[in-house]
Formats: C-alpha cells, sequence, structure tokens
C-alpha cells in the first residue's frame, strides 16, 4: 500500500479479523464476532469475504508472498556477499517479526485451519523462503548439506518470531537490535 493511500473497508475488516483470531483462536470467533469489532453486521461481512476461511487466506497468502519477494529483493542485493546478504535477510525478517506479531500468531496456530488448495500454496511459499536462507547459510558454511541449512534457518525463524509478544520493559528498537545480534550470532556459529 502507497503511503498515504487509503486503506480500504476489505483491508480494516481483515486487520481486525487477523487480530481477533490471533487473541481468540479461529474457531473461537465468529462471522457476528468479526462483524460487531468493524461496527457491521456478521452477514454483511460476506460482501468482502466468503467467510473465515477465506478471511484467514487472505491474511496469510499476501504475508508468505512477501516475505519471500523481500527474501530474494535481499539476496539480489548482495551479489557475491552472502554475509551482506545474511545481515539482510535478517534485518528484514526482523522487522517483519516485530511489525507482524498478530500474522505470527495466525501462522503458527491457524494454518492447519485453511482448506488444502491455500494452505498448500502458503507452505509453497514458505519452502520457497526458506530457500533463500539455505542458500546463503550453504555459501557461508561451505560443506554444510543443505538439510542441516534448513534446521538452521528454521531456528532463526523461531528465534525471530517468538519475541514479538514480548513488549515493555525492552523498546521495539532495542528488541530488534537484540534479535538481529542474537540471530546473526547463531547462523555465524
Amino acid at each position: 500500500m502507497g503511503a498515504g493511500r487509503r486503506r480500504s473497508r476489505k483491508d480494516e475488516i481483515l486487520e481486525i479479523a487477523v487480530g481477533l483470531f490471533a487473541a481468540r483462536g479461529y474457531h473461537g470467533v465468529s462471522m457476528d464476532d468479526i462483524g460487531a469489532a468493524a461496527g457491521v453486521t456478521g452477514p454483511a461481512l460476506y460482501h468482502h469475504f466468503a467467510g473465515k476461511e477465506a478471511m484467514l487466506a487472505a491474511a496469510l497468502i499476501p504475508v508468505s508472498e512477501g516475505l519471500l519477494a523481500g527474501g530474494r529483493e535481499r539476496s539480489a542485493g548482495h551479489p557475491d556477499d552472502p554475509r551482506g546478504v545474511l545481515e539482510s535477510l535478517i534485518d528484514f525478517h526482523v522487522e517483519f517479526a516485530l511489525a507482524n506479531p498478530a500474522v505470527i500468531a495466525l501462522h503458527l496456530h491457524e494454518l492447519d485451519r485453511l482448506p488444502e488448495e491455500p494452505r498448500r500454496r502458503i507452505r509453497r511459499l514458505q519452502r520457497l523462503y526458506v530457500e533463500e536462507w539455505v542458500t546463503v547459510l550453504t555459501a557461508l558454511h561451505p560443506g554444510m548439506p543443505d538439510g542441516e541449512a534448513r534446521v538452521l534457518a528454521h531456528a532463526a525463524f523461531g528465534l525471530m518470531n517468538s519475541t514479538p509478544f514480548l513488549g515493555g520493559e525492552v523498546d521495539r528498537q532495542r528488541r530488534a537490535e537484540l534479535l538481529r545480534d542474537a540471530t546473526l550470532a547463531a547462523l555465524l556459529a
């Protein structure tokens, strides 16, 4: 979405649904709950979405597409510099994680609620994103098998994705620094 562009009502409703799904779980939220939080009747939501599954897919698919596109962009931005790629990927993912804790919660806990086709599409996008990390990790660690690099990539995601829910005592900028430093140290060890 461009700077200054007003969000659509559909985007506003989707953001409300994501927050409710993340807070109460997919099955703990009804269309009427979403409608009430959005200031409309539950049935009015069907003007924008076919149902809760469609809302969940609309929330998760663009995120996975955006992560892959961003990962590829960062990889391309540092040709012949695997450390630069890794640092850029970490910066990108940390910023994503801190900006989108509700979406992370949905990915972690609700992805299996989707029908097979959108779930498979998201899983494929996620695998492609992981492969961006595998490529840079195997370049940094010559001789490392791809499988081991995947383990490290997933461990890094776990580290970066687990802490956006924390707050209060440590401001956002410092949390980002800590996450970046810890992730880089773990992946370079």
